[in-house]
């Protein structure tokens, strides 16, 4: 599809069990020119997604089957970095946390405004694009190397899988390196002023980068404040 800037017509795999809204998501699919695969269960959204590529995916928590929401989307997150907007019935921290550690990128809880859930769906695409972070540059932290051209972070000789959003954050404080950012101004650089939002997100993202980047990223809490890279 190209890169999206959140108006390009998208492929979008609604994975939901409920007709009624997944109807509901695919007439306004349709109206924002976007090109919706509707499945009523986790399997049948696993095979949708292999089949068609999409650029995003909206996928309800509770799922039917043994097949899951969580599960679909840590199938989908072993070897996609697509967007996900996750649709859940109650508004449950743990499963936010285990959701945005899986790498969802946003959560929305029924029920829903599908205006609302549109606006989410732009934001999510435009800020998905491949668009390279900063082409040419090149940063580097002990072992750890972070490429903006490539849009691509190592450790060593190995190359580290980041989600689309764990790989914006870090290049946000790559960015700021020396400064101490508030989680609010990390959210509004990294994820994107229009979003809405728990700020405890970017806790969850910073435990991502730390386990995965390991004891070379010198990445430190900034107690009353944020965070601070370097």
């Amino acid at each position: 599809m190209g890169e999206l800037d959140g108006t390009t017509p998208a492929v979008v795999l609604v994975v939901e069990d409920d007709p009624n809204i997944a109807d509901l998501l695919d007439m306004y699919l349709r109206q924002a020119g976007h090109r919706p695969y509707l499945a009523s269960d986790g399997d049948r959204g696993l095979e949708i997604f292999a089949e068609r590529t999409p650029d995003l995916v909206i996928l309800d928590i509770g799922l039917p089957g043994r097949v899951d929401g969580l599960e679909v989307c840590r199938r989908l997150r072993s070897d996609s970095d697509v967007p996900i907007i996750m649709l859940t019935a109650r508004d449950d921290e743990v499963d936010r946390v285990v959701g945005f550690e899986l790498g969802v990128d946003d959560y929305v809880t029924k029920p829903f405004s599908p205006r609302e859930l549109m606006g989410r769906v732009k934001a999510v695409l435009r800020r998905s694009g491949n668009a390279p972070a900063d082409p040419g540059r090149v940063v580097a932290f002990g072992q750890i190397r972070i490429d903006g051209t490539r849009r691509e972070v190592t450790v060593g000789a190995e190359v580290v899988a980041l989600a689309a959003r764990e790989f914006a954050l870090i290049w946000f404080l790559v960015d700021h390196a020396g400064q101490a950012l508030t989680r609010r101004q990390i959210l509004d650089g990294a994820w994107g002023d229009d979003w809405i939002g728990d700020e405890r997100t970017v806790d969850v993202h910073v435990r991502q980068l730390r386990r995965k980047l390991g004891g070379d990223l010198p990445l430190e809490t900034v107690r009353g404040t944020g965070y601070r890279l370097g």
